[in-house]
């Protein structure tokens, strides 16, 4: 297949594209940075995205996330909407129009194994994601799919908070699970049959 990746550069990202490539498909790296380039957070750049890149089997996207935030401060929410939640939800509905027959899109979210301070703001967008997925999973048109992949922790990204950070947002202890062990759900996701559905690596 011929699958554009968006955030192929990133912890998780590049890991995907290892585990696509090592199943035979050829993929097309898009990123903020690079030769093919995508903003997340800039639906005009996702609109162009598509303009470049033709004759698609799948979409992979790994390149949202969203920060931390505690309730109680007047930090910018709207980040993690406009381009985790709102940006993945873009991104589906272009490309709809550009897929071939039969594809699909996969999309990322996310879970906690238990909720730590600041964890409010993601989960409305990790479950809205979810929500959404399930939802727009009967109305794709020619066989196309749609799935996400939620997973906890990445032990990489734990790795590169440091012990302090890690302390203050109350994760001593916790491993995650390995970017190249996640990276097996997308490649589920994109090679297998589901239709509508999280998976949580």
């Amino acid at each position: 297949m011929k699958i554009l990746l968006i955030g192929a550069t990133g912890t998780l990202g590049s890991e995907v594209a290892t585990a696509l490539e090592k199943s035979g498909h050829e993929i097309v790296r898009a990123s903020r940075r690079g030769p093919v380039r995508v903003d997340m957070d800039d639906h005009a750049s996702i609109d162009a995205l598509f303009e470049t890149v033709h004759d698609l089997d799948a979409v992979v996207c790994c390149a949202a996330s969203g920060s931390l935030t505690r309730l109680d401060s007047d930090d910018d929410i709207t980040a993690g909407l406009q381009g985790k939640l709102l940006g993945q939800i873009h991104l589906l509905r272009r490309a709809m129009r550009h897929l071939r027959d039969g594809g699909s899109v996969t999309l990322t979210g996310g879970v906690f194994d238990r909720l730590i301070p600041g964890a409010s703001f993601t989960a409305v967008v990790n479950t809205g994601l979810e929500a959404f997925v399930e939802a727009a999973a009967i109305e794709m048109p020619r066989d196309l799919r749609v799935n996400i992949v939620s997973p906890g922790w990445v032990a990489e990204t734990l790795a590169s908070m440091g012990p302090e950070v890690r302390k203050s947002l109350d994760l001593e202890g916790t491993r995650g699970t390995l970017a190249a062990d996640v990276a097996r759900a997308y490649v589920e996701a994109v090679e297998g049959g589901a239709q509508g559905q999280a998976f949580r690596p």
